[in-house]
């Protein structure tokens, strides 16, 4: 119980917000294990409120002596502690630690200081065993003689707190003590000396400490009485003191002492010296100079090192058996403003140097970094004024003592600013003040508060379809500002069912780049359009994650050829009744085809490839196959038509069937009958050598005109001529008019639906008073290969070719060159 109560802990609680300070005692070479204190409960810091509370030190230089458990900041001694290596002869030995303390979202800074108390482990101990003393017989009583100083290391009671002389009535002891604390015996004469009777004395001087038990050391001191020197020199005092400036040069004259001697020759001959026992950091300080006594400075002293010195000095002349004199001088080092201030930071986690680190997710006024300042200076001299500089996410606070922690004032956010530089101001109030800068850094940690995010929540791509299995269709990129493994973002692609079949078996995604690729073909005419949603997670503890809707349209390609389905073919044909009187405009069938590919790959056109009667003519569009002409065949006449189905891809693809018309004797079905038809001016290949013909007489009929209206030029339109059109069938007035067709003949229109017919030109031309002529002509109607036909009166004066004429290639190819010569009549006349 006694120990506990040794070991008994006392709590100071700054009124600062963050900043605590515990103070605990404990004894030097305690075994290690042994219970110091307990920070979690001396502070009323409960962890169980926070399971993430922690305790740790901000630097781990102590970390072998004090041992600190991290959950609740129990603290044992680590290792032996030995308080005279630790602090020598100070009588205050401390363990100071910063501990952070994290709980509840915000750090805290808890200052420990450890009072290492001292045992009594040392024993005083003289420099020599044995001392050599020679007096004079004629010495005056109450004479002080000093000894050498001995030396304990322990301090306060457990330190030398006597000295004792045992068995002597000429002798006794004197103690001092310095300003240091430290003791000093001296011999004292209580009694006149006679040499005839005694010529030497042993003294035994004993040290002891005040420890329990206490110890002790003992030094013999030879002294040996000499005969008496008249006069011996004499200090006009006893003891003086002086004050030095610490930024005193060398060889600055301290002071001069004087001893006067009235005998003459070496007897009153006198010389200084420093009395033995004199500490050699005194002799290494300070000399003196033996004839004059001129104490001088011999290296330059620090008030911060030592703030004061005691110079025994001894005066003695040269005569036989000469007893010295001694003057205690005190020197006291008066404080200069020779210091800057000193500037120590330690970030609460060591990482680099000059660099602190903060989590961004720390709360308002959490601890970041402690700030010490010292100046070695006194006084108005050593006292700081410290200042922050740099941004007002940062704070200083008064933490204990001269030592200011950096507290943030806002919350962080490392996204927008990853990083503080601060510069830290200290300036002491001497005359002149000297200023210290200390740049600092204070980095921001990440953590995971930022979930990867896509460009847009929904991607539409389109892509070919039946692209190879591992093909690239795009690259998706969710971004993440946060750092290392927070920052890295992987991709998994969601599952669902397309058409009853998984998303995974059509594509996948490429876990750390986000590429997507197809696993097998795609077809566009099973599956159109794919939706799959892509997951994007980071790899934070714990992770986020969001996802991205991704739809795939599947793009068609001309990759299916045409197929009719009506009517049924058998090995590529089929047969097809037709009345025997079927009239022109009669719609013998209607060829059917489907394409399973879509759009303009799926737009089918009907032609005809083989017609060697010339009968039939095909809408493109609707497939119909249409008689040009009554039918005139008998029954059981068999006229046989090659008809092909194009797709309008690309690269389109086609299929043919052959129809065979079989001629019955049913009678042809009204609904059937079309009975206006337009001409078409597509023509079957068939007709393509009619075509060349057309094309070599319109070239010449060009160089015609082109000579033509030389002439016309040259001759200044003086020249006119008349032209007779008598050659010319029937002339008419009017304009020309479209009417129903006889029941053997039709006209044909819309060149854009039929093909496969022929086409009867007729002109009609009209000469008026003026000798102009007017052309009026019809285009082209929706059948192909038809015949045109005029109306009105005009009519019973032109002359009408029948079927036969029709189909003659060298009348249609006249009439159309008569046209030309009637044109270039025409612009002559002009």
């Amino acid at each position: 119980n006694l120990l506990y109560c040794l070991i008994s802990v006392v709590i100071f609680a700054t009124t600062v917000v963050l900043g605590i300070t515990t103070k605990y005692y404990t004894y030097e070479e305690d075994a290690p294990g042994t219970f110091i204190g307990n920070l979690s409960m001396d502070l009323k810091i409960d962890p169980s409120e926070d399971p993430n509370t922690s305790f740790r030190f901000m630097q781990e230089g102590n970390s072998s002596l004090i041992q600190m458990r991290k959950c609740d900041g129990l603290l044992t001694v680590g290792q032996r502690i030995d308080r005279e290596k630790l602090c020598q002869r100070s009588t205050q030995c401390l363990i100071t630690s910063d501990v952070v303390v994290f709980s509840k979202e915000k750090f805290h800074l808890i200052h420990v200081e450890i009072h290492v108390r001292d045992i009594n482990d040392h024993s005083p101990m003289f420099p020599h065993n044995e001392i050599q003393l020679e007096i004079l017989e004629s010495m005056a009583v109450g004479t002080h003689f000093p000894l050498e100083v001995a030396n304990d290391l322990d301090v306060g009671n457990n330190y030398i707190q006597s000295y004792q002389l045992f068995h002597n009535s000429y002798f006794d002891i004197e103690v001092r003590t310095a300003e240091d604390d430290m003791k000093f015996a001296q011999l004292v004469l209580v009694k006149e000396l006679d040499r005839e009777i005694e010529d030497s004395y042993t003294l035994q001087v004993t040290a002891s400490d005040g420890g329990s038990p206490p110890k002790s050391g003992s030094v013999t001191v030879h002294v040996k009485v000499l005969d008496s020197n008249d006069n011996s020199p004499q200090f006009e005092h006893k003891s003086l003191k002086v004050e030095l400036n610490e930024d005193a040069p060398i060889g600055f004259l301290l002071l001069r002492v004087q001893a006067f001697d009235p005998d003459h020759g070496q007897n009153g001959d006198v010389h200084y010296d420093f009395v033995e026992g004199v500490l050699n950091d005194m002799k290494n300080n300070f000399d003196i100079d033996p004839l004059s006594g001129a104490v001088t400075v011999k290296s330059m002293v620090d008030f911060e090192v030592r703030k004061s010195y005691e110079l025994n000095i001894q005066a003695y002349d040269l005569g036989e058996n000469s007893i010295p004199s001694t003057c205690a001088v005190i020197i006291e080092i008066v404080d200069v403003n020779d210091n800057a201030p000193d500037i120590t930071i330690k970030p609460m986690t060591l990482m680099n140097e000059g660099m602190a680190y903060i989590t961004e997710v720390a709360a308002v006024e959490s601890f970041v970094a402690l700030i010490s300042v010292t100046d070695k200076d006194s006084g108005a001299n050593g006292y700081v004024h410290v200042s922050l500089h740099g941004h007002e996410h940062f704070k200083l606070q008064q933490a204990y003592g001269d030592n200011f922690m950096i507290v943030t004032t806002s919350a962080l956010d490392r996204e927008k600013i990853p990083e503080y530089n601060l510069t830290v101001i200290a300036e002491d109030l001497g005359s002149p003040p000297f200023k210290t800068f200390t740049q600092y850094t204070i980095r921001v940690g990440d953590e995971n508060d930022n979930p990867p995010l896509f460009s847009q929540p929904v991607y539409e791509i389109s892509v070919m379809e039946n692209k190879a299995p591992g093909s690239y269709i795009a690259s998706l990129v969710a971004r993440d500002p946060d750092e290392a493994a927070n920052g890295k973002v992987t991709y998994k692609l969601l599952e669902n069912e397309v058409e009853g079949v998984l998303v995974s078996s059509f594509l996948s995604v490429d876990s750390v780049s986000g590429t997507l690729y197809t696993v097998s073909s795609l077809d566009h005419e099973h599956v159109k359009q794919i939706e799959v949603a892509i997951l994007a997670t980071d790899g934070g503890s714990p992770s986020l994650s969001s996802t991205a809707l991704v739809k795939v349209r599947i793009v068609d390609e001309n990759d299916n050829v045409p197929f009719i389905t009506y009517p049924v073919l058998i090995n590529g044909s089929t047969d097809v009744p037709i009345p025997y009187n079927a009239p022109a405009g009669y719609i013998a069938l209607r060829v059917e085809a489907h394409d399973m590919d879509d759009g303009v790959n799926a737009e089918l056109s009907y032609t005809i490839l083989e017609d060697k009667e010339i009968l039939f003519s095909i809408n493109k569009k609707s497939g119909e196959i249409v008689l040009k002409h009554r039918l005139m065949f008998r029954y059981d006449d068999v006229i046989e038509i090659k008809v092909r189905v194009s797709d309008l891809g690309r690269t389109p693809f086609s299929c043919t069937a052959t129809i065979r018309f079989v001629v019955s004797d049913t009678e042809p079905l009204e609904k059937q009958v079309m009975v206006v038809l337009e001409s078409s001016d597509e023509k079957d290949d068939h007709d393509v050598d009619v075509s060349l013909i057309v094309i070599v007489l319109l070239g010449t009929m060009c160089v015609m005109l082109l000579v033509a209206i030389a002439a016309v030029a040259l001759s200044r339109r003086t020249i006119h001529r008349d032209v007779s059109i008598s050659k010319m069938e029937g002339g008419s007035a009017g304009h020309f008019k479209k009417t129903l067709l006889p029941s053997h003949s039709i006209d044909s229109s819309d060149t854009n639906s039929f093909s496969g017919g022929s086409t009867t030109v007729t002109d009609v031309f009209k000469t008026t008073d003026q000798m102009s002529v007017k052309d009026s002509g019809k285009g082209d109607s929706d059948f192909n290969d038809s015949d045109s036909d005029t109306g009105g009166e005009a009519g019973q004066k032109m002359t009408t070719l029948n079927h036969r004429h029709a189909r003659s290639k060298f009348s249609r190819a006249f009439a159309i060159y008569k046209l030309h010569i009637f044109i270039v009549y025409s612009l002559i006349e002009m």
